[in-house]
């Protein structure tokens, strides 16, 4: 399913929006302004939180947590890496997943513990702020692979506050 991320020019708070294929509104992204480390609701478009993003405060290294329905995903921004930038994604079970890639450039992949393709994001088409095409593979969590998305862009691009 591919999916268009797009982080909101005027807003208090990292809100981001996100749309499917056809330019549907589908999941929306409100970030609370006013709040010591980052806080993230992940909503669908009634309004229900399908996730919660926290930023993990007092860590070595930039960490968040993912919560979802009583269990939570840690996502963990490696300190040395050389030309590129990469995470890892600690997926409750065994389903760990790592993000890596040029993310000066935007274009990076998350791949699961077997080396699969998980997703793939891209702003090499869009030229207006924030703004990443995401194409997840076929029987992903969509909404896990958006909300690491999203951390990702929180980590890599931090002076947007």
């Amino acid at each position: 399913m591919r999916y268009l991320m797009q982080q909101k020019w005027l807003s208090f708070g990292d809100d981001y929006t996100i749309k499917n294929e056809q330019g549907e509104p589908v999941f929306f992204v409100d970030g609370r302004a006013f709040s010591i480390g980052d806080k993230l609701s992940f909503q669908d478009m009634s309004g229900n939180e399908l996730a919660f993003i926290r930023q993990r405060l007092l860590t070595i290294g930039q960490t968040y947590e993912i919560e979802r329905s009583g269990r939570t995903t840690t996502i963990h921004k490696h300190l040395f890496t050389l030309f590129s930038c990469t995470f890892s994604i600690d997926v409750p079970g065994p389903n760990d997943m790592e993000a890596k890639g040029n993310l000066s450039d935007h274009e990076y992949q998350i791949r699961d513990s077997r080396g699969e393709l998980v997703a793939e994001v891209s702003k090499r088409w869009f030229r207006f702020t924030d703004t990443y095409g995401v194409d997840i593979a076929a029987g992903q969590d969509d909404v896990l692979v958006l909300a690491a998305a999203v951390v990702i862009d929180l980590c890599c691009h931090p002076d947007k506050k």
